[in-house]
């Protein structure tokens, strides 16, 4: 049982909607977990996939299992959230940035030291100006890592030679998810991986999040869609089609099993 009498055992049930496992987990509970477990235990790793990542792993075996075999699998999707609820099922939702914030906000401490799996050198640079009393180890790979099996290796390794209590894999998906994986399966690999997208950039500025209206309201797809739309337009787009296809077959299945 975690620190402070709290009991997530009955919490921590794995659901599988949309064809992608979700923790019924809410961030308090997330956040808890992550901060008793032990700083030495065999490396686990923590994914927070929305509505790109449910599409893309429906049709790729390979890195659904990335997801599978995640310590914890939390809902980073408003739409995905409510779509559950509809059906009466309770998958509360729980951002990659909200979660990186908590843990530099509270979990985090001076003199602790952090492995980073970084887009760019600047983001490495600015989290050691914002943070100057957390040791950084960062490596950057090179772009289009994800068509590069040497430089995906070479994070594996990285991370592998720099054993820390909280390691950040932020270069996004499928690249981070497959290195976290990659990692849990060598015996030499300790800490908590965790898989979280652009929340770096959103917790030193580089990025702004949504205004707090616009999150409850359920709209920061809209806002990230508004600052830098050449680049998302087409993922929002042709992700609409086959998340309404999974919907529809997620409840038919429903249907089937409750007949």
């Amino acid at each position: 049982m975690p620190s402070g009498g709290k009991d997530y055992s009955g919490l921590h049930a794995r659901h599988y909607f949309l064809g992608a496992p979700f923790d019924g987990l809410a961030q308090d509970a997330a956040i808890d977990l992550v901060e008793t477990s032990e700083v030495r235990t065999k490396f686990r790793y923590v994914v927070t996939p929305n509505v790109d990542h449910v599409v893309r792993l429906s049709g790729d075996r390979l890195l659904a299992q990335c997801y599978d075999d995640a310590w914890i699998s939390l809902c980073d999707s408003r739409p995905i959230s409510t779509l559950a609820h509809a059906l009466s099922l309770d998958l509360p939702l729980v951002t990659g940035s909200d979660l990186t914030a908590r843990l530099f906000k509270s979990v985090i401490k001076d003199g602790d030291l952090i492995t980073l799996i970084a887009a760019d050198t600047a983001i490495v640079e600015q989290l050691e100006v914002a943070y100057p009393n957390i040791r950084f180890r960062a490596h950057v790979p090179p772009k289009g890592v994800i068509n590069n099996p040497v430089a995906l290796q070479a994070c594996v390794d990285f991370i592998a030679a720099e054993p820390a209590r909280f390691v950040f894999i932020a270069i996004g998906s499928p690249q981070s998810e497959k290195i976290a994986h990659a990692l849990a399966q060598r015996p030499d690999a300790s800490g908590i991986g965790l898989c979280i997208g652009a929340s770096l950039e959103f917790l030193i500025g580089t990025k702004k999040r949504a205004p707090l209206w616009m999150r409850h309201a359920g709209l920061e797809w809209a806002h990230r869609l508004g600052s830098d739309p050449k680049r998302l337009w087409r993922r929002y787009l042709f992700a609409v089609p086959p998340l309404a296809h999974l919907f529809i077959r997620e409840l038919l299945s429903r249907m089937q099993r409750h007949a």
